[in-house]
């Protein structure tokens, strides 16, 4: 039982109330971000791809 409790409680007591989203969702996120990154620096080098 006690076990149990334990696990339960492993975030610090101020970020008890926090809600955090699920993991996948930040994945998912970084990759757009990291997509739109790229397509803002090579622009270029893209657009050349389809002349």
């Amino acid at each position: 039982m006690s076990e149990e409790n334990n696990n339960e409680e492993l975030r610090p007591s101020k970020m008890r109330g926090v809600a955090f989203p699920k993991a996948k969702y930040g994945a998912i996120l970084a990759v757009i971000v990291i997509i739109v990154v790229n397509i803002i620096f090579y622009k270029e080098t893209i657009l050349s791809f389809f002349k």
